[in-house]
């Protein structure tokens, strides 16, 4: 088609435009409004279905929450806190006259030697003690085990009712850690100090969250959790009728692939943000590496889904974009094809025939494409997990793929002139 022949459409397309009136300018801007709020609707549709899948997967949440057990600072704010707990209940009068009277200067100089007061010294051998503890293997699974036994809980927490041991106080989530004190006194009755054994069951607690505005986050955490999966189908329904009532279906689902991978990253980058403006207002009690250890690790699985939609986006507007009529768009596939086919060329000059197979893709190529299409889109559903990386392998998987059947679809080259294989010449 020549620039004169797509002049003379473009006048005919907008004269039919023109022709049409109003009716079309509404349809256009519904379609419009579609889009719009489905894009809107994505990002909170990505929040609720991770909302939904936290709380509603037992296994999910394990596997969301156990690392925590290894992090530096969660061992550091139980070890604090298990050894605040013990000190306060524990005797140094009573550990002191436990001791024989020759040997009492002998205890006061040992633990002098740990440096500081006499108080100092007994809480530095605690803390160890504690430390020592929260670094075991024994902590990593009770903290796994204590977290499927209150799972059922964690939802009662975050919706302001309910007890166990993750429970919402005055605005705070709180972590029992009673079981680890229980550890600790029995290492320090193991070490000699025997008076640890008097000490009484203790129920003492970590804070692992804390905010002022919890009450209010829980209204709208709930509101997302009964949301649950039924918001992302909403977002994607409003996208594809705005695209299927648009006058320009392809531009539309260009537009509207690129909106909502770009509401999607404005959530990713409000994470980030709030994280930083989140631990910044944390009360002194609360340990800030503790704090952001465990919004790092409830925010993974949703920062992992923002990366999948915002890479999904991408991949569905460059592919609607690369099969359109668009002038570069055209140039990309004409310098595809043209790769393509000197590589067929290549291989036809090094005597690689496709035989039967070649007719056979030129006859169906455009249906074995779909098939192609479909097979990755099928992939993608009935992946548990998907991440971006797992869109991109896809489209990846797609390219060569789809290189492979236009390589076998080539029309074959001239083959070599008779004798030039052998290097034979014939004289006049």
């Amino acid at each position: 088609m020549t620039e004169l022949d797509r002049l003379r459409a473009r006048v005919a397309e907008l004269e039919a435009d023109r022709r049409r009136g109003p009716g079309r300018r509404v349809r256009s801007l519904v379609a419009v409004l579609l889009v719009v709020v489905g894009c809107v609707l994505a990002p909170l549709g990505v929040v609720a279905a991770w909302t939904a899948d936290t709380v509603g997967d037992t296994d999910r949440y394990v596997k969301t929450v156990a690392p925590l057990a290894s992090d530096p600072d969660i061992q550091n704010a139980v070890a604090n806190r298990v050894t605040s707990a013990v000190m306060d209940h524990l005797d140094l009068t009573a550990l002191l006259s436990g001791a024989a009277p020759d040997q009492r200067p002998l205890l006061e100089k040992a633990l002098g030697a740990l440096g500081g007061s006499l108080e100092d010294s007994v809480r530095a051998f605690v803390h160890d003690k504690a430390q020592a503890v929260a670094a075991s293997k024994a902590f990593a699974t009770i903290w796994k085990d204590a977290n499927r036994r209150v799972h059922s809980t964690v939802d009662k927490a975050l919706t302001g009712s309910g007890g166990g041991a993750v429970r919402l106080d005055d605005g705070a989530v709180t972590l029992d850690v009673g079981p680890v004190v229980d550890q600790v006194k029995q290492r320090l009755v193991d070490e000699g100090m025997t008076v640890a054994g008097k000490i009484p069951e203790i129920r003492t607690s970590i804070t692992l969250l804390k905010s002022d505005d919890l009450g209010k986050y829980k209204t709208y955490f709930r509101l997302l959790q009964l949301a649950g999966t039924w918001l992302p189908l909403v977002a994607v329904l409003l996208v594809a009728g705005g695209v299927l009532l648009a006058i320009r279906k392809r531009r539309a689902l260009v537009t509207g692939a690129l909106g909502v991978a770009a509401t999607t990253a404005l959530l990713g980058i409000a994470l980030r943000v709030f994280r930083a403006v989140y631990l910044d207002a944390l009360p002194a009690g609360v340990s800030p590496g503790a704090a952001g250890a465990v919004y790092d690790a409830l925010t993974r699985f949703l920062h992992t889904t923002v990366r999948m939609v915002v890479a999904l986006g991408v991949v569905v507007a460059l592919g609607v974009w690369l099969t359109g009529p668009g002038r570069r768009a055209g140039l990309v596939r004409r310098l595809w094809t043209s790769g393509i086919g000197a590589v067929r060329a290549v291989a036809d000059g090094a005597g690689l025939r496709t035989g039967p197979v070649g007719p056979f893709v030129r006859r169906y190529r455009a249906w074995i494409s779909w098939v192609l299409v479909g097979g990755a889109l099928l992939a993608y559903l009935l992946w548990s997990y998907p991440t971006g990386w797992v869109v991109v392998g896809l489209g990846l998987a797609v390219l060569f793929a789809l290189a492979v059947v236009e390589f076998l679809a080539a029309e074959p080259g001239p083959g070599p002139e008779p004798g030039a294989a052998s290097g034979v010449t014939r004289m006049a």
